[in-house]
């Protein structure tokens, strides 16, 4: 190993400038959580909420240590693998045993992570749910009488608690990729002096990846505007149906046919709204995933022509590159699951504004005026 580069495999993980980091980390997390269990003794969640999100902030960094110590590894496997199909001397199968050798520890160490973390959050997840689910339950006789009230604790309590987490851990990905990969990307920059129909360009695979990034999270964030409020009324109709549905179940007088016709003429008319604009909010995601996958490939052409790269460089390129702009992307592969998240939580608002005593979200004033008719209630 030449001096000044990272080791391959296992030992990528055990660098001193790495140990020195976990020490750090472990020692900032321990004063952090230290502090603040002495300001509040007496949170119940305490060791969940803050022992347990220091462990997922830490798994996550080490999440994209991996991605880093595969990147590492790609460049000695490619350039082995193109040495060997232009049949220069020196090259053996060894080389080659040795490197995917590696690439299992590598592997090893992920699965093991992987595996420990997933655990441990869904416990978070939980214990989250049940944090909510304790504080409603709680207030159920001032509570009990909103409408989907059993839903709105039973299932969005779940869906939020979970949609949270997941893309709270993706943001904390997300930056922490930035921060790992971005110098990686501007010191593979220099392979790249030129871009096609914009020539020199300094640092060009950041100013691209973080310009598309930007181009298609502005586009998707307009397209997608609607989607929020869709979504929310669709949760609304689907529980004054199923409502209705449950009631029948007891009372002879409840669920008769025209009720239930015009309770599901709402589910329907709301799910064919919604499907009219998924429909063009899909196909302009379609088209952007499709021109994102050739997208960098279109700007390298030049030098591919110039022949001044090999093909480990290649895919070290290719990998930083796409975690670059998959986490300037955060927004854009995150959207659909914001939109869920977003819904929830005009759900979530609207039932804790009785409590609060606070006025209602716009959306639900709009169907109160509407007189709870959901078609003038757009």
């Amino acid at each position: 190993m030449a001096e000044g580069t990272e080791p391959i495999g296992a030992t990528y993980f055990v660098t001193p400038d790495k140990l020195y980091f976990y020490l750090y980390f472990l020692l900032c997390g321990g004063i952090f959580g230290g502090a603040w269990r002495f300001y509040d003794r007496e949170h119940r969640w305490f060791n969940w909420s803050v022992w347990g999100s220091i462990f997922i902030i830490f798994s996550t960094y080490f999440g994209v240590l991996v991605s880093l110590a595969v990147n590492n590894w790609r460049r000695p496997f490619f350039d082995l693998l193109q040495a060997a199909l232009e049949h220069k001397p020196g090259v053996t199968a060894g080389d080659f045993y040795t490197l995917l050798i590696k690439f299992s520890e590598i592997g090893a160490v992920a699965v093991f992570v992987f595996v420990v973390t997933r655990f441990l959050i869904s416990h978070y997840v939980f214990r989250w749910r049940t944090a909510m689910n304790e504080f409603y339950m709680s207030q159920w006789a001032r509570l009990r009488h909103i409408e989907g009230a059993s839903q709105r604790v039973q299932e969005d309590t779940m869906r939020f608690a979970d949609i949270s987490e997941g893309l709270g851990v993706n943001l904390i990905d997300a930056v922490m990729t930035l921060v790992a990969f971005l110098p990686l990307l501007l010191s593979l920059s220099k392979h790249v002096p030129e871009l096609p129909i914009l020539g020199a360009v300094p640092y060009s695979l950041f100013w691209l990846a973080l310009v598309w990034s930007m181009f298609g999270t502005v586009l998707l964030a307009v397209v997608g505007v609607k989607l929020p409020g869709i979504a929310f009324r669709n949760q609304r109709v689907e529980a004054a149906y199923r409502k209705e549905l449950v009631y029948g179940e007891d009372d002879e007088s409840r669920a008769t046919p025209p009720t239930v016709a015009e309770l599901f003429d709402n589910v329907r008319r709301n799910y064919f709204r919604m499907y009219f604009h998924y429909l063009y909010f899909n196909m302009v995601r379609s088209i952007y995933n499709q021109a994102d996958s050739v997208f960098v490939y279109f700007f390298l052409v030049p030098t591919f022509v110039a022949g001044t790269i090999t093909m480990g460089i290649l895919q070290q390129i290719l990998t930083a590159f796409g975690q670059v702009s998959s986490s300037f992307q955060y927004l854009v592969n995150s959207w659909t699951t914001i939109i869920e998240l977003l819904s929830i939580h005009k759900r979530l608002r609207a039932f804790e504004s009785i409590l609060y005593e606070q006025p209602l979200p716009e959306i639900d004033q709009q169907f109160i005026k509407a007189g709870g008719q959901e078609e003038l209630a757009l």
